[in-house]
């Protein structure tokens, strides 16, 4: 069976794309066959990725698929072990199509009240289209080093109804230079960062396994 992953956003610029590599990665270093639909047809973000990854030799492969309809992309589903759809940013009947067609959907969010609440108001919407609540996750990207302003953003979330992921991504120039590198952000020059990055993988993947378990029960 394949595990579908949706990533959506109300907005651009909180980590959507940047959560689809680096949970590609880590699903394929554990042995899953995985690949990334790159649905965002104008930036290709994650497309445009996968190249200089390839370029830089960078290991292991991952494999991104550009597609223009959520339809064509979970066509050979059955093909891999998972597949992650890289939504555009802002609402639109696409992001319903890719949340109704996942098991899991990632709403990667800033901790700020200008990110969390378009993110929340995504997630509302969501369920206003019979997207189940236990469906959707949210991840913290973009993270400062106050851990009260953490505390109030996983409140705010939890408050709202959502889980929030364990784990976060705090704000640092050496994620960025690790994708200019087509590496995935738990593969910087720093361990610290890279655990840090881990840790909110394997709470992506704990929480596919949970919700595998409860369809399976």
């Amino acid at each position: 069976m394949t595990y579908i992953v949706g990533m959506v956003s109300q907005k651009g610029g909180v980590g959507k794309s940047t959560l689809a590599r680096m949970m590609a990665r880590e699903l394929v270093i554990g042995g899953f066959s995985t690949k990334i639909a790159d649905l965002d047809t104008q930036q290709q973000t994650c497309t445009n990725w996968a190249g200089r990854r390839a370029e830089n030799g960078v290991t292991p492969e991952v494999q991104v698929q550009s597609f223009a309809r959520v339809k064509s992309a979970i066509e050979d589903a059955d093909r891999f072990d998972a597949l992650i759809l890289d939504g555009k940013p802002n609402a639109s009947d696409q992001t319903i199509e890719i949340a109704r067609a996942s098991d899991l959907v990632v709403i990667p969010t800033g901790q700020t009240i200008d990110d969390l609440h378009p993110g929340v108001i995504l997630a509302h919407s969501l369920r206003k289209k019979a997207v189940a609540p236990e469906k959707i996750a949210f991840a913290l990207f973009q993270t400062t080093g106050s851990e009260r302003e953490r505390l109030a953003a996983r409140e705010y979330i939890a408050q709202a109804g959502y889980l929030v992921l364990d784990g976060e991504v705090g704000v640092s120039t050496a994620y960025g230079s690790a994708s200019d590198q087509g590496k995935a952000i738990t593969e910087t020059s720093f361990s610290s960062l890279n655990a840090r990055a881990s840790k909110l993988a394997q709470s992506v993947i704990d929480r596919m396994a949970e919700i595998q378990d409860r369809s399976m029960a």
